[in-house]
């Protein structure tokens, strides 16, 4: 019997980073707060963003991208298509943000504050 790869395959990745730029644009983010989001330098980031990118994604970027199309599953789900595209800008009263917007309090907290947003927002709508 094969053992199960718990590594991502580069192809995978490659998914991953075309879904996330993809969720960055349709939240109306900047470059800068993108490369941030997925804890990469802007020179990576723009790289990384092209279909031809051939770098090396860390365990943690390779998480926060599953953050983020979770946390972007979420918010299509519980919300219409207006909130949720700009619920990550705005201000939010909730126990996680205390008012500041979700993408700083994203960025600010790394992957731990990716893992928690998505978990909240996972239980908001009544998953696990």
């Amino acid at each position: 019997m094969q053992k199960a790869s718990s590594t991502v395959s580069e192809q995978q990745a490659l998914v991953g980073l075309k879904a996330v730029n993809r969720i960055c644009e349709q939240w109306g983010l900047s470059i800068e707060e993108s490369a941030n989001l997925v804890d990469m330098s802007l020179s990576t980031w723009k790289r990384a963003r092209k279909p031809n990118f051939s770098g090396k994604l860390s365990k943690d970027q390779v998480l926060r991208l599953s953050a983020i199309v979770g946390i972007y599953k979420a918010l299509n789900l519980y919300f219409d298509d207006k909130i949720a595209h700009s619920w990550i800008k705005l201000p939010n009263v909730g126990p996680l943000c205390r008012g500041a917007r979700p993408i700083d309090v994203l960025i600010e907290g790394g992957l731990p504050a990716l893992l928690r947003v998505r978990q909240y927002l996972d239980a908001l709508r009544g998953g696990s």
